[in-house]
C-alpha cells in the first residue's frame, strides 16, 4: 500500500498533497463537497469572499460532526486528530 501524489481544487485553489492509495477517493470525495457546499453558500447568500465561504463550510462540517458525536455515530477524537493532519497539509501549502 503505497502513497499517491494528487492534486485536488477547492475554492479555486489548488493543493498537490502526498496522500495514502486507500484514503484518495476520499479525499477526492471530500473536496467535491466542499466545492459543493462553498457554490450553494455563494447563491445563496451572495458572499464571494472564499475565506468567508470556507469559513461558513467548516462550520457546518463541524456541526454536522458534533450531532454524529452526540448521537455516538463518530468518534469526536479521531475527527479531531483527522482535522489537525488536514490543518498541517494545508500549513505545508501555504
Amino acid at each position: 500500500m503505497g502513497e499517491l501524489s494528487i492534486k485536488v481544487k477547492i475554492a479555486n485553489r489548488v493543493y498537490p498533497l502526498t496522500v495514502k492509495r486507500t484514503e484518495e477517493e476520499g479525499i477526492r470525495r471530500a473536496a467535491d463537497s466542499i466545492n459543493h457546499s462553498i457554490n450553494e453558500f455563494e447563491r445563496l447568500y451572495a458572499v464571494k469572499d472564499k475565506q468567508d465561504l470556507l469559513a461558513m463550510v467548516a462550520l457546518k462540517i463541524a456541526s454536522k460532526n458534533f450531532e454524529l458525536e452526540q448521537k455516538g455515530v463518530i468518534d469526536g477524537d479521531r475527527i479531531e486528530e483527522d482535522l489537525t493532519k488536514i490543518d498541517e497539509l494545508f500549513s505545508q501549502l501555504l
